[in-house]
């Protein structure tokens, strides 16, 4: 029988979890075998960057802890070794794992959740494609200006013609 500092541990492990994945609006886990210690830390740099915690955890807790946060069906994809990089947003993590899985065939996405209900493989290679805020912004500003550029030229050269 585990001794009772092992258990009070455990639950501190998974009431941590329990409060990232409530906080989180994605999450992705991903099979980490072969990482090397550099690849480690190069990757967790982009996930500092972009706002994202990742997470290490034995899968009973993260099974424990996705429990108690209200998210079910992610049993099956939980075996083997695996880590979680939790976002407060829908695609900076998927966006960081899908680039590094692709430049890494050891690093494997396994699944995730979204909004407390759960997505497989093909939704979050999905959402790593979608542009980022920023470039879909000025993707709309662009479409906004071409009509109105092209209204200016046309009133530009109806007034030239009538002078």
């Amino acid at each position: 029988m585990p001794s009772k500092q092992a258990l009070e541990t455990k639950k501190a492990a998974v009431d941590a979890l329990v409060e990232k994945f409530k906080g989180a609006v994605s999450c992705v886990m991903v099979n980490y075998s072969g990482i090397t210690v550099a690849a480690d830390t190069k990757l967790r740099s982009d996930f500092r960057k972009a706002n994202v915690e990742y997470v290490v955890a034995k899968n009973t807790l993260i099974k424990l802890a996705l429990k108690e946060s209200g998210v079910e069906g992610l049993d099956d994809v939980l075996n083997g070794n695996t880590a979680v990089a939790i976002a407060k947003d829908a695609t900076s993590a998927a966006k960081i794992v899908c680039e590094f899985a692709e430049k890494n065939d050891f690093y494997t996405v396994k699944g995730g959740f979204m909004d407390g209900k759960p997505v497989d493989v093909a939704t979050i290679e999905a959402l790593a494609k979608i542009p980022s805020k920023e470039v879909l912004i000025a993707k709309l500003l662009g479409s906004l200006k071409s009509p109105l550029s092209s209204f200016v030229y046309m009133l530009n050269a109806v007034a030239e013609k009538n002078a």
